[in-house]
């Protein structure tokens, strides 16, 4: 049984997933003042619960446009998810990086790179990564192999933002190398600059897994911004996204000026490693 804390703004039923089928356990969700109430009860107390539930199975789609290079033995990718969560309309999780992929590869559209520059745009990443991990389960070690990074957009237009890049350290080789490309180019535009755990929560984290080099951008999401971060980056001491998950992830709740500077990023780094891709390949 999951409730939230019954802090300000967390006393409602929290909405969450199961992260995929499979689950063995049976887990409600519960609001906090009935959470509250379930944990005082004594040792001897019992408990009936009655719930309606239905599961059903929903088709998705993962979303795949090449743009063939003079190499074809080494490929670039960056993906997006498509997805957002039932409670909103997802326009910063994930639209900001959807569009963001859209117009890279509009503005690369017509061109004949070195290296093959595959975008992805992934299905049912709110349900466990669904698309990305059905992608990489298709492909066979020598098709694993000419990708020679992925570069994840995910959450890049945060109202409170930070303007953060993905942490190579521990990651696959040739990782530190996109984190120092992308960093690089926003310092030097006079931009404050963060790091973020690669952690599992995103389609990069297939890749790494696969023993991909990974990279990506992110604004913030739920978590509160550290008072060193609002001194940083602007903004206040709050969520750096106080819409994340919600029904006000409108096109009210984002930082055009943000979007636009990581927009700039990643396309830089796209354009980069699609010349030339080794300083990903010396690291492995």
């Amino acid at each position: 049984m999951i409730f939230n804390e019954g802090q300000a703004g967390r006393t409602e039923v929290p909405a969450g997933t199961l992260g995929g089928p499979g689950v063995a356990m049976p887990v409600l969700a519960a609001s906090a003042e009935l959470g509250r109430r379930l944990a005082e009860a004594g040792p001897g107390d019992r408990v009936r619960v009655r719930t309606d539930t239905e599961s059903t199975g929903t088709p998705t789609s993962n979303v795949l446009v090449e743009l063939p290079g003079a190499d074809p033995g080494r490929v670039v990718m960056a993906g997006a998810h498509l997805d957002s969560v039932a409670a909103g309309p997802g326009i910063n999780d994930n639209a900001s990086g959807s569009a963001t992929l859209v117009e890279i590869a509009r503005r690369l559209a017509g061109s004949r790179p070195a290296h093959t520059v595959r975008f992805a745009w992934w299905g049912a990443e709110e349900l466990g990564l669904l698309g990305s991990r059905h992608y990489l389960s298709g492909l066979d070690g020598a098709r694993r192999e000419r990708i020679a990074l992925y570069l994840n957009l995910d959450m890049v237009g945060s109202p409170n933002f930070r303007r953060l890049v993905y942490d190579g350290e521990g990651a696959p080789a040739g990782s530190a190398a996109i984190e120092r490309l992308l960093a690089g180019y926003l310092r030097g535009h006079g931009l404050a600059v963060g790091e973020t755990s690669l952690g599992s929560g995103s389609d990069h984290a297939p890749f790494a897994a696969a023993g991909i080099p990974v990279g990506g951008l992110f604004t913030g999401a739920g978590e509160t911004k550290s008072a060193r971060e609002r001194d940083a980056f602007g903004g206040t001491a709050g969520p750096a996204d106080p819409c994340y998950h919600d029904r006000c992830d409108d096109l009210d709740n984002l930082d055009l000026g943000v979007l636009d500077q990581m927009a700039d990023a990643a396309a830089t780094a796209v354009a980069t490693f699609a010349r030339d891709t080794a300083p990903v390949d010396r690291a492995g």
